[in-house]
């Protein structure tokens, strides 16, 4: 009997040994090229299994949690943003987690930028190799598989951390396909009875609220007028719009021969949105052009701190101006 048991006892360790070695090696079938995860301070082994299947790296989290008991080390994967790629495998992944890789390089960008910020900010970037340079916007858009053609408001303000040496392409890619995943889920959630035909003309409108928003918890009431003015058929004169039509020409002062000078992007010439984005909107941006705040305001003007104040009548628009623009600028008390 003990015979039996021990003989059972050790072939359940060959055959642990076996699986183990079976499981650390294989290569984690993951869907994307790379992915991101954000270990947390204080996260527990249990924890950090199951956000790598939320992210959708591991199937199921209990074959990596015991192997890192096996090993020992369930105590020692340190906090820390990763890049796991394709062709890891659960052991590299314990590896990474418990040396705490410092090879990630990492770049911003920042909502409302514009895309050639963005390209600026990669340009001047030196963890990234630079394969981009010489390229249009329309090459570049190509190369990461976008359909559009216009690359403006396409890439999703972020952090994005990489591995030294990765290309600006890879990064754009990311912060592309970022865009994409946010952006559906977003139109999927929108409300109903939207003046949107599609989930692009939804980023137009998020592009233009993320501009005009001084104070972030206008963006709704912000969200609200411009709908309003679409659905009347009304120009939604916004001035960021007709400073991204001037492109290289505007100076820092829009003048009112601005205003009436007509190109794509004049929405004081020009009826109904723009034909693209022009900037990248943050999530924030896009949840309130596809949830705005319930309003009767079709007009805002600037109170001087960031925040506006919202009317309902062309009559209390002017009021709001005298009182808060004109009056700011000496010509009336």
């Amino acid at each position: 009997m003990i015979k039996r048991l021990f003989f059972l006892l050790v072939l359940m360790a060959v055959v642990l040994s076996a699986w183990m070695l079976y499981f650390s090696h294989m290569p984690i079938p993951m869907r994307a090229e790379s992915q991101e995860i954000d270990l947390k301070a204080g996260s527990s082994l249990k924890s950090v299994g199951q956000q790598l299947v939320d992210q959708g790296i591991l199937n199921e989290p209990w074959s990596f949690v015991l192997m890192v008991r096996i090993l020992g080390a369930a105590g020692n994967i340190k906090a820390g943003n990763y890049l796991i790629e394709r062709g890891v495998t659960p052991y590299g992944l314990y590896v990474t987690f418990t040396e705490g890789s410092i090879t990630q390089a990492s770049i911003t960008f920042i909502e409302g930028w514009n895309f050639k910020q963005v390209r600026a900010a990669l340009d001047r970037n030196e963890g990234v190799r630079h394969m981009t340079m010489a390229y249009t916007d329309q090459q570049i858009l190509a190369e990461i598989g976008a359909k559009e053609t216009h690359p403006e408001g396409l890439f999703f303000p972020d952090t994005y951390y990489f591995s030294r040496g990765a290309s600006d392409l890879d990064v754009l890619k990311r912060a592309y396909q970022t865009m994409q995943t946010k952006l559906t889920k977003a139109w999927q959630e929108r409300e109903s009875g939207l003046p949107y035909d599609s989930a692009y003309e939804a980023l137009i409108m998020a592009s233009i609220v993320e501009k005009e928003t001084g104070k972030p918890s206008e963006r709704p009431e912000i969200a609200g007028v411009f709908l309003n003015r679409l659905r009347i058929g009304m120009r939604l004169q916004t001035d960021p719009t007709v400073i991204y039509g001037m492109g290289d020409r505007f100076d820092g002062n829009l003048r009112k021969v601005d205003l009436i000078a007509d190109t794509r992007y004049n929405t004081y010439t020009r009826a109904g949105l723009p034909p693209t984005p022009i900037a990248m909107p943050s999530l924030a941006a896009i949840e309130a052009a596809l949830h705005p705040a319930k309003t009767k305001a079709l007009y805002f003007v600037g109170k001087g701190d960031g925040s506006h104040v919202f009317s309902s009548t062309l009559a209390e628009h002017n009021r709001a101006v005298v009182k808060y623009q004109l009056r700011r600028s000496g010509n009336a008390r």
